[in-house]
């Protein structure tokens, strides 16, 4: 049996293999250069006068986030960000809390309206079988 210190790992889809136990985000060095996060083996290097990095390979741009733990893709073409956390080694995906609300006010936007569609419909046929 595994200890409580050891890492459990998973490969996903992509045949990357990643740890089931969250990382302590480290700080990124502004100065320094990083491995991409992306699945092409480009380097991350500064961009002079800006918290940004350039890939060399793919081309995309990250920002560092206020906190300086955090990096986030910029682009114009995704609707949702992709951002990671440096964990001395590797990258490993952030996720924000505040998608977790998207599936509620979803299902708030669909099933209210059904609601009030099926109760107008109930009443009105309610009412046409009477008369």
């Amino acid at each position: 049996m595994p200890s409580l210190g050891s890492s459990f790992f998973f490969t996903n889809p992509f045949g990357s293999r990643m740890s089931l136990q969250p990382h302590k985000a480290q700080k990124i060095d502004l100065n320094e250069e990083y491995p991409c996060p992306c699945r092409f083996r480009g380097n991350l290097t500064p961009i002079v006068l800006t918290d940004a990095f350039g890939c060399n390979c793919c081309q995309q741009i990250f920002v560092v986030n206020e906190n300086g733990d955090t990096i986030e893709q910029l682009s114009t073409s995704y609707t949702y960000k992709s951002a990671w956390r440096w964990t001395g080694k590797q990258w490993s995906r952030a996720y924000f809390k505040g998608k977790a609300h998207y599936l509620p006010l979803a299902l708030v936007i669909v099933l209210v309206p059904l609601a009030v569609w099926l109760l107008l419909a109930l009443h009105f046929l309610g009412y046409n079988a009477t008369v």
